[in-house]
């Protein structure tokens, strides 16, 4: 069983597809973008949205693969730009817990941009 970093340096997209989500990932807003990816509810802890993000995405992409009718890029697209979102957060807590007390604020600032 691979970790969730692992599985995410794996992840392997067409370049126009990482490029739209990297793009994307910068105006991720948490409270309003995983909610109306993954469904109303309560919100799922970082490492748990990305590996249901890692699952829904890899349905899409095999979609796409096989050039079903339904596949939606634009629903891949979002997905996508929720699991970059959601990584970056992963990430900076990590690094948040890693790091000296005054340099908490360095690292959070790292992270996604709050929401507006």
């Amino acid at each position: 069983m691979q970790d969730v970093f692992t599985r995410l340096t794996l992840l392997r997209r067409p370049r126009i597809l990482a490029r739209a989500a990297r793009l994307g990932a910068r105006n991720y807003c948490r409270r309003r973008d995983l909610r109306r990816i993954l469904g109303y509810g309560g919100m799922p802890r970082p490492a748990a949205a990305v590996m249901r993000l890692l699952e829904l995405e890899e349905g899409m992409n095999a979609a796409r693969r096989a050039g079903e009718a339904g596949y939606s890029i634009i629903r891949h697209v979002d997905v996508l730009i929720a699991l970059a979102g959601e990584a970056a957060y992963l990430g900076a807590r990590a690094n948040a817990k890693t790091a000296a007390p005054a340099d908490r604020r360095f690292a959070a600032a790292a992270g996604v941009p709050p929401c507006p």
